[in-house]
């Protein structure tokens, strides 16, 4: 059998598929659905060549990392060795699948059953055997939806003793997750208003507003907002007794705990260009809302991107001259 070469082949087309800079992940509530491509290598008590195992699966998010699927496959290229005789045959398969980390490059190992059967052609003999499956593979993630997958798994025949292994890729996507809602924290009670002085100068509220939006899975900041920042510290040096709070947002794609994190950098991130322009950092604080408070619809490209933002804002009183 040729299996050394051919998970060679495998882990190459993994890390050639992680290269691509892209984040997505399943979650929760997503379904994926899955076609593959196998090389199936037989146990030698059956007299057949190696051959090809291709066909397609589903599967259901029941949490973050845990899939379950269910699969059936076309076996292709299957001959009886001494006699020529063309094999036909089809495995259909249930799996749990654990994932491993939270990028778009997801590690994964997987147990579970699987039921072959095996018909030479111009007989009416059929070979039927139950096995149990475990595999392991990485995962890529290639934008909001579609993924790439390569793998191997081993099969135990309990009917013959036999094993078998198939190695090979997929081709899937990833769609229906839904975010959880996250709990709005309480606001804080208003002050009490202090005593006007008398007499009183007529005042005027004077509000500055950021917004900065980030492309997808970065918390770099892009250069044709740079002036709006520069313009928000102008400000905030103009009016010392001023502070803000910089708010980060994203999109729903990827994890809550992922998006959570991501949200705290961009935040952090206009903070720092902020002091870098000479506000006292004691004056700006940053918060991460993560995937919690959208302002558009996430279901669309245009309303995820408006949700990739940071928020702003001062407001001074000044004296009306």
């Amino acid at each position: 059998m040729k299996l050394k070469n051919t998970v060679g082949l495998v882990v190459g087309a993994a890390v050639a598929a992680s290269s691509m800079s892209v984040l997505a992940q399943g979650k929760a509530g997503s379904v994926e659905v899955e076609a593959f491509a196998d090389r199936y290598f037989t146990d030698s008590m059956y007299n057949m060549n190696d051959g090809t195992l291709v066909g397609g699966s589903i599967g259901y998010f029941v949490n973050d990392d845990v899939l379950l699927s269910i699969g059936l496959g076309k076996y292709k290229n299957l001959e009886h060795e001494p006699t020529d005789t063309d094999v036909d045959g089809k495995l259909a398969q249930v799996e749990a699948v654990y994932h491993f980390g939270a990028g778009n490059v997801r590690p994964y190992v997987s147990a579970g059953l699987a039921h072959q059967e095996l018909e030479p052609d111009g007989t009416t003999i059929e070979d039927r055997t139950t096995m149990a499956m475990a595999g392991v593979g990485i995962k890529n993630y290639l934008n909001e939806n579609f993924f790439v997958k390569a793998g191997v798994d081993a099969l135990y025949g309990f009917d013959h003793g036999n094993t078998e292994w198939q190695a090979g890729v997929g081709l899937g996507i990833n769609f229906g997750s839904k975010s959880q809602p996250v709990a709005e924290p309480a606001p804080a009670p208003a002050p009490a208003p202090a005593p006007a002085p008398e007499p009183a100068p007529e005042m005027q509220s004077v509000r500055v507003e950021l917004d900065v939006l980030f492309d997808f899975d970065k918390d770099t900041i892009r250069p044709e907002f740079r002036q709006d920042i520069q313009s928000l510290a102008e400000f905030m040096k103009t009016y010392p007794s001023v502070t803000t709070t910089v708010e980060g947002h994203t999109d729903s794609v990827g994890s809550d705990s992922y998006n959570q994190n991501l949200s705290e950098r961009r935040a952090n991130a206009v903070r720092e260009a902020l002091i870098s322009e000479g506000v006292d950092g004691s004056r700006v604080s940053s918060a991460g809302y993560g995937e919690a408070r959208p302002i558009a619809d996430n279901a669309t490209d245009e309303g995820r991107a408006m949700n990739r933002r940071v928020e702003a804002e001062v407001e001074a009183q000044v004296e009306v001259k």
